[in-house]
């Protein structure tokens, strides 16, 4: 499958716990402002990326925890990042997915818009957009105060967000 993406970060470890593979997706319909990529805004910029070969520089790390989808917005390019994703669990590492959309707004709509496959291979979701007015240097893995670090399984199991701690 293909994705069109920002671009990747091979050993990051600011894009959750560990050291993770950072996959930016390209296009987000939120503009948030203040926004940390704004480049990843347009859905006509990036490059396309082929998940086999994203999964391959993914798998020839040995020091991975981990894999984060991060964007422009994941949501938007559901379809493909689940199917990476399952790929990245067969090889046992775990996926953190940042949105700018709530958990409630995936979990409601998730069934038309195929975001029900990609939450069910995320681990641990960042959810919320991004409002400059809450800004917080001191939250980990968080850019405002209203975005929430949730235990996505846990999550789909309830039926509600379970927000843990970091």
């Amino acid at each position: 499958m293909e994705l069109r993406i920002a671009g990747t970060a091979n050993d990051s470890i600011v894009d959750g716990p560990g050291i993770r593979f950072t996959v930016f997706t390209q296009g987000c319909p939120h503009n948030c402002e203040g926004c940390h990529n704004p480049q990843t805004h347009s859905f006509d910029g990036g490059e396309i990326a082929d998940t086999i070969e994203l999964f391959e520089k993914i798998r020839s790390n040995p020091l991975l925890d981990g894999v984060t989808f991060s964007g422009g917005e994941p949501f938007c390019q559901s379809n493909a990042l689940a199917d990476l994703g399952r790929k990245i669990h067969e090889i046992g590492l775990n996926i953190v997915t940042y949105t700018g959309y709530t958990f409630e707004q995936l979990y409601n709509g998730g069934e038309k818009n195929g975001w029900r496959d990609l939450l069910e291979v995320t681990d641990y979701l960042v959810d919320g957009p991004f409002i400059l007015e809450k800004k917080d240097w001191e939250i980990k893995f968080r850019g405002s105060s209203n975005q929430r670090y949730i235990d996505c399984q846990a999550s789909l199991n309830c039926g509600k967000a379970i927000e843990i701690e970091i």
